[in-house]
């Protein structure tokens, strides 16, 4: 489990008066206060062994004494940080830099390609077939023209303000036969998988969608309905047809609790007249466990079975849950009386226990859910998943899979549970904030997810398109 609320907090480090400033000096910040405050650390050390942790300090510390810049000294630190896992932790850079040298530098080695644009425009005009060929927007910043080179295409800019990025020509993608690189704002190339179509008019690049602007094609209205929920920020619930419903929800950040619940008791009775349910949880990475508590009577059958976590006692971990015990209001979230009795209760543990050890929040470490009633309907519940599901989301998956109604539907989520509820801390430089992990599940190592993620009972292959998705659970829910 997850603590009762989603604990983000600032712990500031003081200035050091004459800090040489360097990437070095950042690494061993980053090193030691992650040694001695992350609830995964020792962890890891103990799986992996302590040889091959030296090794990986040795040839980080190489790289990181050549490091020029903010950007490339940050992703070296990311890339030390992965050696534990592959989630719940981040490096923020606070002070940006200019870096023209290195804009310059990496257009010179991406290139211009030479293209009439009138006249591709005019070529666009005549296609009859919607494919990857097209003028596109991205994001309302750029307008690119994507044309196919042999058995490969190329995207480039026609029009742009982003500086960097205003010389009609400059190469902005690459699309391979299996691979496609998307240029980033600092030039920085961020490679995917095979682009996908959703429907005639939009194109998935990695992280990107691409609008096309030229020759816009009647759509399929799947692909509308994927678009209309890929963009929603807030939860909606649509009637897909007599017997289903379609449950969207975004995110479980906690500012998402209050339209969570009304949304579900304003269809409460609706709801529970309809014999299937589809929640579609794409790309929800995670908030708070109380966004989702109203879901769970719609989905139980049975005591559902929790397991308790472990915080590290560590002075910057102690000292957060002391500052929540009376806060009013902290990092922007309101802070009730039931939040800080518990954060008291954890400061009293923690302050009676002894630096490095590991205190369980909770009197049992198992905790069951005892609901009175099982309702008749929803009788079928798909909850649709995908890679990007983490952390209280696969909390949520945790939970529901336990219920006799539930089946996953889609790919393996991302895996950021075990080592969990993160806090920052700036550095002594203010150049940069670290996130670390201050709690372990009671679950590892038997039931590891972190780096592993929960896998989908129905899986989802890539000859099913993601705007195809709630069509074909909608198909195994009603059969």
């Amino acid at each position: 489990m997850r603590f009762l609320f989603f604990v983000v907090a600032v712990a500031l480090a003081n200035p050091i008066n004459g800090q040489n400033c360097t990437c070095e000096s950042n690494f061993e910040w980053v090193k030691k206060t992650f040694e001695e405050n992350d609830a995964g650390f020792q962890y890891i050390i103990d799986r992996k062994g302590q040889a091959a942790y030296s090794l990986h300090n040795q040839l980080i510390l190489e790289r990181v004494r050549e490091a020029k810049t903010l950007t490339e000294c940050a992703e070296l630190l990311r890339e030390w940080l992965r050696f534990f896992r592959s989630g719940h932790f981040e490096i923020q850079i606070l002070t940006y830099e200019q870096n023209v040298s290195q804009t310059t530098s990496e257009i010179e080695k991406y290139g211009v390609w030479e293209v009439d644009i009138p006249q591709f425009a005019a070529y666009i005009e005549t296609k009859q077939e919607a494919d990857y060929e097209g003028i596109w927007d991205i994001g309302g910043v750029y307008k690119v023209g994507i044309k196919k080179e042999g058995a490969n295409y190329i995207g480039f800019i026609i029009e742009s303000n982003v500086e960097g990025w205003t010389e009609p020509g400059q190469i902005k993608l690459k699309i391979e036969l299996d691979k496609s690189t998307f240029f980033m704002r600092d030039h920085s190339p961020a490679v995917s998988g095979t682009p996908e179509l959703i429907g005639k008019n939009h194109l998935q690049i990695g992280n990107q969608m691409l609008i096309r602007l030229n020759s816009i094609f009647s759509d399929d209205p799947l692909a509308e309905n994927y678009l209309k929920s890929r963009s929603s920020r807030v939860p909606f619930l649509d009637e897909l047809n007599a017997t289903t419903f379609y449950l969207r929800i975004p995110s479980f950040d906690l500012g998402s609790k209050s339209a969570i619940d009304q949304l579900l008791a304003d269809n409460r009775d609706k709801i529970l007249k309809t014999k299937n349910l589809i929640i579609d949880l794409r790309n929800n990475g995670g908030g708070s466990d109380q966004s989702y508590s109203e879901l769970i009577p719609f989905l139980y059958t049975n005591p559902i079975r929790e397991i308790s976590v472990a915080i590290l006692s560590s002075p910057l971990n102690n000292q957060l849950f002391l500052e929540l015990s009376t806060a009013i209001h902290f990092f922007g979230q309101e802070i009730n009386d039931d939040m800080r009795q518990f954060a008291k209760g954890i400061s009293d543990k923690l302050r009676s226990s002894r630096l490095g050890e590991f205190v369980e929040i909770s009197d049992e470490p198992i905790s069951i859910i005892h609901r009175d009633t099982v309702y008749e309907f929803p009788r079928n519940v798909g909850i649709i998943i995908n890679e990007r599901n983490a952390s209280t989301t696969e909390q949520f998956l945790l939970a529901a899979k336990q219920s006799r109604k539930v089946k996953l539907f889609g790919t393996t989520t991302f895996g950021a549970l075990d080592i969990s509820n993160m806090n920052l801390v700036e550095s002594p430089c203010n150049e940069f904030m670290l996130w670390y992990c201050m709690s372990r599940s009671l679950r590892i190592p038997d039931f590891a997810i972190d780096d592993i993620g929960l896998q989908p009972d129905f899986y989802l292959d890539r000859t099913i398109s993601q705007w195809r998705w709630v069509e074909f659970v909608n198909d195994i829910l009603n059969q």
